[in-house]
């Protein structure tokens, strides 16, 4: 199969410098590296193809041959090497870009770029490792977000083992190095064309292991438990907000820190209100003869029952807005509206004595006494001149 071009390879024109070279390898090694894409040939073939690309452009004199030869360039120092272009392994092209060292250098590189920051897992040489985060998802009602709440979360975590504190043996006899890669944490694999250094199964990457498990961890030091936590929800949260709480995640390995609680909230569906960030909306029946006749309208309000004046006349769909009957700004006292549309009423069971007294009414005030009649007929009428 014929080689791809090395710039299209890492996604860069041909006069770019070599900080756009050496930038544009450091996106796509990333990701395409091996370990964050377990099992997955493709991606070992392009991390591959990156150092090889990177290998030569990095190189003044060689990318100054390849820019004038191609690939034609190399072709007989790959023949003389048994193929493979002459380049190096892909593995110590990644050390160095990324500021690797020696053996260990591999392990710190990962965790720096995939993960090990934030909810990903540490090690040292005592096998203590950080806990998970997790995730916790806690429904509300809309009062309970508008007031703010203080709720109990129950969930089922790893927290620290009481029978050996954490330690993971039994009997404090400690860790022995790892007999499969003697205390280094990482073992040689073949993948495909070449060979990968992952972390060892048996330790897990630590280089060590428990002497005397403990019977209640089996020398993890940590076991499954219910646990309970009190969590402040603020008032003014939005759906689909995120809090975290710092150390209610997942226990640590043998003593490693705890990791994190993120809890995702859901506002439940209202059945009288509905929210648009901080304003508030709902419809609000009136009858039709008070529609006609203007007063004071009874509405519903989170704090309450409250009121408006209705003009004379107002039509359905209608708009009036409360200030600060809304719900709080987070982390401020300030709120926003309730807006209330109305909704005229139109009665739709007429005993006899109340169709008759309406169809005099309506033979006195005639067919169109309302602007919005006025207006709609008055523009109409060329459509009705049959009549």
């Amino acid at each position: 199969m014929a080689k791809r071009d090395y710039y299209e390879i890492l996604g860069v024109q041909k006069g770019v410098d070599d900080a756009e070279i050496k930038k544009a390898y450091r996106k796509m090694a990333v990701k395409f590296h091996p370990d964050k894409n377990p099992d997955d040939k493709e991606a070992e073939e392009r991390f591959k193809e990156l150092g090889e690309a990177y290998e030569a452009l990095s190189d003044p004199q060689k990318r100054a041959a390849y820019d004038r030869y191609g690939h034609a360039a190399f072709a007989q120092a790959g023949a003389s090497r048994g193929g493979g272009g002459g380049f190096h392994d892909p593995f110590d092209i990644f050390r160095e870009v990324f500021g690797g060292g020696g053996g260990g250098g591999a392990g710190s590189i990962f965790e720096e770029f995939f993960g090990g920051g934030g909810g990903g897992r540490r090690r040292d040489g005592s096998g203590r490792q950080r806990g998970s985060d997790l995730r916790y998802d806690l429904e509300i009602t809309l009062e309970e977000a508008a007031t703010g709440v203080e709720k109990e979360l129950e969930l089922e975590k790893a927290a620290t083992c009481e029978t050996c504190s954490g330690k993971g043996s039994s009997d404090g006899a400690g860790t022995k190095t790892c007999s499969t890669c003697a205390g280094h944490g990482q073992v040689i694999a073949s993948r495909g064309l070449f060979q990968i250094q992952q972390a060892c199964p048996t330790c897990g990457g630590s280089g060590q292991i428990i002497a005397n498990p403990c019977k209640g961890c089996g020398g993890d030091g940590r076991v499954q438990r219910s646990s309970r936590i009190k969590l402040k929800i603020p008032a003014g949260i939005a759906h689909g907000s995120r809090l975290r709480t710092s150390g209610n995640g997942d226990a640590g390995v043998r003593g490693g820190p705890a990791g994190d609680l993120f809890v995702v909230v859901h506002l439940k569906e209202h059945d009288v209100f509905e929210r648009d960030e901080n304003d508030l909306y709902c419809e609000v029946p009136i009858s039709f003869a008070r529609a006609a006749l203007g007063g004071e309208l009874a509405v519903p309000t989170l704090e309450g029952k409250s009121s408006i004046k209705i003009p004379a006349g107002t039509q359905t769909n209608t708009l009036f807005r409360l200030r600060g009957k809304g719900i709080t700004f987070l982390n401020s006292a300030r709120k926003g509206d309730l807006l209330v549309r109305v909704q005229v009423e139109v009665p739709t069971k007429l005993n006899a004595e109340q169709r008759q007294k309406l169809e005099a009414f309506s033979e006195s005030i005639g067919e169109h006494n309302s602007p919005i009649g006025e207006s709609f007929f008055e523009k109409a009428k060329r459509f009705f001149h049959g009549d």
